[in-house]
């Protein structure tokens, strides 16, 4: 069982910067060779993908945070990061991190949020 825990959120203006913390634990898995995504959840919408990045290192974004975000991660701290520059009031949401969705999904966080003023 892994449990995962976002931090990192909260309230800044558009134009502004915050980083984001996923901590992955528990016992049975190699966070290292797994492919992480982070994900988020506006008011009103599905869960979406933002970024991906592989257990190489490969990173893919969506469209709408091209440029702006940028994922890595840390295998020897079993964490992964979303850096998110230029913030723009439609980034708000719930942030979240797990799996690439190719793959069994684990527990979902409570994830964290992410609100940018106008």
């Amino acid at each position: 069982q892994v449990q995962l825990v976002e931090s990192g959120g909260g309230l800044v203006q558009a134009g502004g910067s915050l980083r984001l913390s996923c901590a992955a634990s528990g016992t049975d898995f190699d966070f290292s060779i797994t492919v992480m995504a982070w994900y988020r959840q506006a008011p009103g919408k599905q869960r979406a993908l933002v970024a991906v990045i592989t257990s190489s290192g490969r990173t893919n974004y969506a469209d709408s945070v091209k440029g702006r975000f940028t994922i890595s991660r840390d295998n020897a701290k079993n964490t992964l990061y979303l850096q998110m520059n230029s913030l723009k009031p439609e980034d708000t949401a719930v942030y979240y991190c797990n799996k690439h969705p190719g793959f069994p999904a684990w527990s979902w966080g409570q994830g964290t949020q992410v609100t940018v003023s106008s």
